[in-house]
């Protein structure tokens, strides 16, 4: 008989025990953060240290680990806790955090812990930006360090559990572009992230509703909705009217504002009629269209009007053809009535050395690091498309020709930045009147956020001087080109923007009150907010009873978790917010919410011991205390003092401490400080 014996020696490898996505608060650090729990096995007897050429092997592979301070925070602090000796799981929290910064999700917060009376056995967390790209860094970081170990010690098992695509499958080039993707796919674009940005510096929740750039920011009754640079409170109405190129004109021609003449035309022919009634050189472009597309410059015969038309009804029926207005391009940005920032928009271009070729200019053009594909970064790659193509061919170039020293080739008609092109920044040199134009042209379509296409010779004179005018107005206008031109300064266009939806001193945030113990939550928790809804509020209660929007439940069941709680904290209709926080979701994914104005733990009792990793009262008092971290500086925790557990809770709790007691006259010592 064979002898089983031999299995006994065989070394276990590295093995993944579970996995959770804190999205809020949680037990480990008020961070969103991923936690990976992996057994070590034979590899607890392995720190890098006594593994050969693994530290070098590794940071070969990484370099940018170099910069990684970790405990003794400065550059080369990790590499040196490296050759000194670490174990796995410390390694792979450090890989995980830096394969997501390579792939453009910069983060840097981790820790790895071992798991009390489990030897070997390790939680790994690391921050995240985007989860789908986190769990993917967590998945590609272990399989990483799984392959630099030494024969015998490879093999590890359940990475399905991180996430259930092997992006290492290919080799990590094909795992650093897979991410890459990932992040691109779940990134916010630059003007929505500015604005999330602001809105966070100001202290006012942000929640993310879709995949894409629809976001709420504030809670209940106080929240506002936008996407990219629309709000709530953008007209639909004027955002139809911007979309239709002809109304507007005409509506602001009405009003006496400078607009260049044009008509609206369904076929060739009748474009060409309609040029030479205007007088050559005219614009074609779609009715609807932007960024650019299917607009055509400079036509000044009829077999070029043509062309311009069949370009343009490319994109969509019908046409416009459109006098020519001589002049730069600018973009003026209008926010709540006011000129809050002006670009100078360059067409897309390349400036000849008298050596390169006109494609290989290109791709040194699009080595830039700031440019990206489509709105990911600030500016944008250079496409060399048929546009492109037949434009080189009216200048009678090529690709492959060789323009002199310092001579400009336009590479697009259009300015905009989705097609490559840069901007300058003017925004201190635009002449009052100009200026007074753009204002009176937002209010006109009634637009509460702007984008004025402008022509003019020189921004610092009146436009009506030297010529030019409103060629377009733009609904969502994109920030790109204001956030950081390619010359000029950086305008803070999101600080005026978060204050037309919040004024200063507003955070968008209503009473949130949330509620943990192990007994009596539920009925905690109807109290309060039957004293709140007599106060004339409309309370939404997420509890183990249901959600209670007012007085009709909209969901039944036992609804103490994160789910449930977000659902209330979405609700526009309500003016405060009561929570019961069971240790379950908070164990699963931590707190719905990054703050509250209350938080109560009423008790800390035997109950679900040995479940989710928590043996001990002390455990289950370390998840409880989570609510009242959270509290807000200027919030209140509200203690049980009869409860030891509870009251040894106030040391970290935020906000003051409020103590009650079913035995006030003996309350203990520690009580008597607050």
């Amino acid at each position: 008989m064979p002898d089983d014996s031999a299995a006994l020696h065989v070394p276990l490898p590295l093995r993944v025990l579970e996995v959770a996505t804190y999205r809020g608060p949680h037990l480990f650090s008020h961070t969103p953060m991923i936690r990976i729990q992996l057994d070590l096995g034979a590899l607890e007897e392995w720190p890098s240290d006594r593994l050969p050429g693994f530290a070098e092997a590794l940071l070969d592979t990484l370099p940018g680990l170099h910069a990684h301070g970790c405990s003794l925070r400065a550059p080369g602090g990790f590499a040196r806790r490296l050759r000194d000796g670490t174990w796995l799981g410390h390694v792979a929290e450090h890989v995980a955090l830096e394969l997501q910064t390579e792939a453009g999700s910069p983060v840097t917060r981790g820790k790895t812990r071992s798991v009390r009376g489990r030897p070997g056995v390790y939680n790994i967390l690391y921050a995240y930006r985007d989860e789908a790209a986190g769990r993917m860094a967590g998945r590609a970081a272990l399989a990483l360090v799984d392959g630099l170990l030494p024969d015998g010690l490879r093999g590890i098992t359940g990475l399905g559990r991180i996430h259930d695509e092997d992006v290492m499958q290919g080799g990590l080039e094909e795992a650093r572009l897979a991410l890459r993707r990932a992040v691109r796919r779940g990134a916010l674009g630059p003007t929505t992230l500015s604005l999330v940005r602001e809105a966070q510096r100001r202290g006012i929740p942000v929640m993310r509703l879709d995949g894409h750039s629809l976001v709420q920011l504030g809670h209940g009754r106080k929240q506002q909705r936008l996407r990219a640079s629309i709000t709530g409170r953008t007209s639909s109405i004027a955002v139809g009217i911007a979309g239709d190129k002809h109304l507007t004109k005409t509506l602001l021609a009405e009003v006496g504002l400078p607009v260049p003449r044009g008509e609206v035309v369904r076929d060739a022919e009748a474009a060409v009629a309609a040029a030479r009634r205007i007088g050559f050189p005219v614009v074609t472009k779609p009715l609807d269209g932007n960024h650019g597309r299917g607009v055509t410059l400079g036509l000044e015969t009829p077999e070029a009007v043509r062309a311009g038309f069949e370009e343009a009804r490319r994109q969509g029926r019908p046409v416009i053809v459109e006098q020519q207005l001589r002049g730069h391009d600018h973009r003026i940005l209008v926010i709540g009535g006011e000129v809050r920032a002006v670009a100078q928009r360059i067409p897309a271009h390349v400036v000849g050395d008298g050596r390169s070729t006109i494609a290989a200019l290109v791709e040194a053009v699009n080595q830039d690091p700031r440019r990206g594909e489509g709105h990911e970064n600030l500016l944008t790659r250079i496409v060399v498309d048929d546009h492109v193509l037949a434009l080189l061919a009216k200048a009678g170039l090529e690709p492959g020709s060789v323009p002199a020293m310092g001579e400009a080739v336009m590479l697009r008609d259009t300015a905009n930045l989705s097609t490559g092109g840069t901007a300058i920044d003017r925004t201190d040199d635009i002449h009052p009147e100009n200026a007074a134009i753009a204002r009176r042209a937002a209010a006109v379509v009634g637009l509460d956020v702007a984008g004025i296409d402008f022509l003019a010779a020189d921004i610092r004179r009146p436009v009506r001087e030297t010529g030019g005018g409103i060629v377009e107005i733009n609904a969502a206008p994109g920030f790109r080109m204001h956030l950081e031109p390619f010359e000029g300064w950086a305008r803070d266009i999101a600080r005026p923007f978060i204050e037309t939806l919040f004024p200063p001193g507003e955070t968008g945030r209503i009473p949130l009150l949330a509620i943990t113990g192990t007994n009596g939550k539920s009925t905690t928790a109807a109290m309060v907010s039957r004293i709140l809804a007599h106060a004339g509020l409309n309370v939404g209660t997420a509890g183990t009873n249901g959600v209670w929007i007012g007085a009709e439940r909209v969901m039944r069941g036992d609804c103490s978790g994160p789910r449930s709680a977000r659902m209330v904290l979405r609700d526009p209709t309500v003016d405060a917010a009561v929570l019961e926080t069971a240790r379950g979701g908070i164990l699963r994914e931590g707190l719905a919410f990054d703050r509250c104005d209350v938080g109560c733990v009423l008790n800390v009792q035997e109950d679900h011991l040995g479940l989710g990793g928590i043996e001990t009262l002390k455990d289950l008092a370390a998840v409880k205390s989570v609510v009242t971290e959270s509290v807000r500086r200027d919030g209140c925790s509200v203690l049980n003092a009869d409860d030891p557990l509870t009251v040894g809770m106030a040391r970290h709790a935020g906000g003051r401490i409020a103590f009650f007691s079913l035995h006030g006259d003996a309350m203990p010592p520690t009580c008597a400080r607050t």
